[in-house]
């Protein structure tokens, strides 16, 4: 990729981005409930009306929607994102406080799934329409239909309640916190990402290199950690950086329900109190996130296939 392209990249992450802000601003000031009454209601107050609209129009809440937009925009342009109204702190510290255990998680969950499906996926290439291919396909068949909160839910039963060897709560910093979360997803991840590679290296073992150079006779694993793997990677490295941006937006499900301090226990803490501001900064955050990975892999096309370079 050239700078012209970078260039044009980047200028469509920003249009992106601004359209996902103006949407995500629009919808919040349109979404039921009031934030003010929330806010006090949480704190245990029962505020006067007096006290209400004193708040709302404290807070700006109470201006034209397009006045409250551009400001709240003019601020995030100098890096302020504003103040949560749950937490009473700034929505850039809350955000970046969240952001390293979700990275730890996100990180070994992948490492988890890569661990499991990449062997798998070639076994089941390599022995395709056996008895062990059929057998591991009706297993990632299973682990793809199981929804994360149930194989959380087992998994907290089996090893934090019966066996007691992991805590039920996983809010420390410690990395025995981080195991169960980041097990559950890397299972179904495991199972989906299994059936891609076989898809994968299928398809390569029945090109032609392939057929040239068993008859030169080449060694079998040579054939296949060699070229067949690497020529295999493409599809690949764009689901990895799919499911990447997706993990690093924070899986709600999973950290709402090991009570794990990510991301995504943040966004449910937000939407659930009507924090406007941390919802905000949140949806900005993880967009350019999430599109910054896909540039990412876009760029390392160019070092995973030569001939893409030598077409740009």
């Amino acid at each position: 990729m050239n700078l012209k392209q970078l260039g044009k990249r980047l200028l469509q992450i920003l249009i992106v981005t601004l359209g996902i802000t103006f949407l995500t601003f629009l919808i919040t000031y349109l979404a039921p409930g009031d934030p003010v009454r929330t806010m006090f209601s949480a704190s245990g107050v029962v505020p006067t009306e007096e006290v209400v609209q004193a708040t709302r129009e404290e807070l700006g809440l109470n201006r034209p929607v397009m006045v409250q937009y551009f400001s709240w925009l003019s601020g995030c342009l100098h890096g302020d994102f504003g103040t949560s109204y749950a937490f009473h702190k700034p929505v850039a510290g809350l955000i970046l406080d969240r952001l390293w255990p979700t990275l730890k998680l996100s990180l070994l969950s992948m490492v988890l799934m890569l661990v499991v499906a990449v062997p798998l996926g070639m076994i089941q290439a390599t022995h395709k329409n056996s008895p062990l291919d059929y057998a591991l396909r009706g297993i990632t068949f299973f682990g793809v239909s199981m929804p994360n909160f149930w194989v959380g839910m087992l998994l907290m039963l089996l090893f934090c309640v019966k066996l007691k060897w992991l805590p039920v709560v996983c809010a420390g910093k410690g990395f025995k916190n981080v195991i169960l979360p980041a097990v559950t997803l890397a299972f179904a991840m495991s199972a989906k990402y299994t059936r891609q590679v076989r898809t994968a290296i299928a398809e390569e073992l029945n090109q032609d290199y392939v057929i040239g150079a068993r008859a030169r006779g080449v060694e079998n694993w040579k054939i296949l950690w060699l070229n067949v793997f690497p020529n295999s990677l493409l599809p690949l490295v764009t689901m990895l950086g799919l499911s990447l941006g997706s993990l690093l937006g924070g899986t709600a499900v999973v950290e709402v329900i090991f009570s794990y301090p990510g991301l995504g226990n943040l966004a449910v803490s937000a939407i659930t109190s009507y924090d406007y501001p941390l919802i905000q900064g949140y949806v900005l955050w993880i967009s350019i996130i999430y599109m910054l990975v896909n540039l990412a892999v876009d760029i390392s096309y160019s070092y995973l296939d030569p001939r893409i370079r030598e077409k740009r």
